[in-house]
């Protein structure tokens, strides 16, 4: 091991052991009814370390004229408030005003979500993201299951192409619904591509909750060596519908010993987009909830620890039942 790689070693090591180490992000979407640089501020007054920023109408359009201008600002801004960002896509009617997310890639003429996922990437160098991501998208009823897989590898391989060359992480996120929902469907498509480099995972935590088969922690343990971008909600077993922490049936505090443990370096970021009506009271105690499950992740540590430094935890999770509610309430 060099030197460096033996420092990261002791460095994700000594993460391990402090939940309370992690960064706190929130997500633009929930803030929608705010201008951009005003929601950045409260953002950072309430104490979060970084920024989920989907790229929308009044978010930094990345349409609009004068792109590069309004990037520069946008960087000064983020570093002035000391917050750090990664750049999301799921803006639901950005490209087309008469239907939501589309076109996605797997549409007849993908032309324009590429295009966007292109300038995203573009936008995510210049604002040194620390990751900008993205979905499938939901599979259109007249287009075969075989030609939409075609679709999705094909537009995923060229988007990789465009983060490879600007040097940003891309991180795939598994949604509820679409084409690839689950992190088997992540590891597949990862596969179809060649394992390109540049190829994380972003992972929602309450989709975890929603329809995989395994308890949430263990969710994190299996992508940690790919994971690039948390989101954080909470959710309801088998119905898609981001909820705020305390209103679904997620226990936090062994998630983030999980993230701490994998040596997750990256933003935790709060994802609540339906709630913009309320978003600085949600915001606020959002922080203040993940604080807490943070220290007692950290009180509760040495006793969920067994002999062999392995961390015990109580299997919560029960398989996704044929018929589970989705896209309630979600992206």
């Amino acid at each position: 091991m060099t030197g460096s790689a033996a420092s990261g070693a002791a460095g994700a090591e000594a993460a391990a052991l402090r939940p309370t180490g992690l960064r706190f992000g929130y997500g633009t979407n929930g803030f929608a009814n705010h201008r951009l640089p005003d929601a950045l501020a409260v953002i950072a007054d309430l104490g979060y370390q970084g920024v989920a920023l989907t790229l929308d109408h009044d978010h930094l359009d990345p349409f609009a004229p004068g792109l590069a201008r309004r990037v520069a600002a946008v960087h000064r801004r983020l570093t002035g408030l000391g917050l750090t960002v990664v750049v999301e896509t799921g803006a639901r009617y950005l490209l087309d005003p008469w239907h939501k997310h589309a076109p996605t890639l797997l549409h007849d003429d993908p032309t324009r979500r590429i295009e966007f996922l292109r300038r995203a990437v573009r936008i995510g160098a210049d604002l040194g993201a620390e990751a900008v991501s993205y979905w499938a998208g939901v599979r259109p009823p007249e287009v075969p299951a075989a030609v939409a897989w075609d679709r999705l590898v094909a537009g995923c391989a060229t988007v990789c192409a465009a983060a490879e060359a600007a040097g940003v992480p891309l991180g795939f996120e598994p949604e509820p619904g679409m084409l690839v929902e689950d992190v088997a469907g992540w590891w597949r498509l990862r596969a179809a591509l060649g394992e390109p480099p540049r190829f994380g995972i972003t992972l929602d935590i309450g989709h975890c909750r929603c329809l995989e088969p395994t308890p949430v922690p263990d969710c994190v343990t299996a992508v940690a060596e790919h994971l690039v971008n948390v989101q954080i909600d909470d959710m309801r077993r088998g119905v898609h519908e981001h909820l705020e922490f305390g209103s679904g049936e997620i226990d936090f505090p062994p998630v983030l010993r999980a993230l701490a443990d994998a040596g997750y370096r990256g933003l935790v970021a709060v994802e609540l987009p339906r709630h913009s009506h309320a978003a600085p009271a949600v915001a606020a105690r959002s922080i203040e909830f993940l604080r807490a499950a943070a220290r007692t992740a950290d009180a509760v540590a040495p006793s969920l620890r067994g002999s062999d430094g392995n961390i015990r935890r109580p299997v919560s999770g029960v398989p996704l039942l044929p018929g589970a509610q989705q896209s309630r309430g979600g992206g």
